[in-house]
């Protein structure tokens, strides 16, 4: 899968009123799920980037991964190379969808869950990402 970055969207003044487009940043690096770790982390750091979306091989969305995780399962005892991000992004989620307020997306998180989650339209394609900080 090629990279894309997507144009950032700019910050509303009414974040609060408005939807998670309008909070929104940039999907950010698009990676396809069956790519090693070890590549991933790579793409990571060539791009500068914090996380990285993953793709199925439809190009919908299966979840997002951090370095933080990325250098977690590197470390672990069981850690080959041949562990893909398939491995570790189930589909499962959680997602966010366009139409909802930021005070929506943060309630219908897991307890406890912060940082970046995608944001992702009817058909799953990664819109961008919205960053939850409670």
């Amino acid at each position: 899968m090629t990279l894309v970055q997507l144009q950032s969207r700019s910050v509303s003044t009414h974040p609060v009123h408005g939807t998670v487009v309008d909070v929104m940043d940039a999907a950010g690096p698009q990676v396809w799920y069956d790519m090693p770790v070890e590549v991933a982390l790579s793409v990571m750091a060539a791009a500068h980037a914090e996380y990285l979306v993953v793709c199925d091989e439809d190009a919908r969305c299966v979840g997002l991964v951090t370095h933080a995780q990325l250098a977690a399962v590197q470390d672990s005892c069981g850690y080959t190379d041949r562990i893909r991000l398939s491995d570790i992004t189930d589909g499962s989620g959680p997602f966010v969808s366009p139409s909802a307020t930021r005070a929506e997306a943060e309630d219908a998180m897991p307890y406890g869950r912060l940082g970046p989650v995608p944001v992702v339209d009817e058909h799953g394609s990664a819109l961008g990402v919205l960053t939850l900080s409670r």
